[in-house]
């Protein structure tokens, strides 16, 4: 089954946190994700939530915001995508992610009954 990974953290933490110490686990965590193989990707980090901007309809009218929508503590930081047996696989993974110490991960499953987008269609920049 594959899953989404979606990591949440709470950045005044994370930016506390002993970064050589994060990287160093992070790679290890890739590492692992790499070995582990076929379904398994690294994630992507996304920039802070203070570089959001929101789009919202309603009411007949569209409302862009700065920022995220919602006023939490932990913001949307990444993800990871893994392919593993069952939610147990999943919980385990997100166990291992270091940024499970700064925040939490929220493990999603895909739709499976949707066709997998062709990424050879993607727009080549450069």
């Amino acid at each position: 089954m594959r899953y989404m990974m979606l990591i949440h953290h709470d950045e005044v933490a994370l930016a506390n946190a002993p970064q050589k110490e994060l990287w160093a686990d992070y790679a290890a965590f890739n590492e692992a994700l790499a070995k582990a193989g076929g379904g398994m990707a690294a994630g992507e980090r996304l920039q802070p939530a203070s570089a959001a901007t929101t789009v919202r309809f309603g009411d007949s009218r569209t409302e862009v915001l700065d920022g995220p929508y919602a006023d939490t503590r932990e913001q949307l930081a990444g993800y990871f995508m893994i392919e593993v047996d069952n939610l147990d696989e999943a919980i385990a993974w997100a166990k291992r992610c270091p940024s499970s110490r700064y925040g939490s991960i929220e493990i999603r499953p895909l739709a499976e009954n949707y066709p997998r987008p062709d990424l050879s269609l993607r727009r080549q920049d450069g």
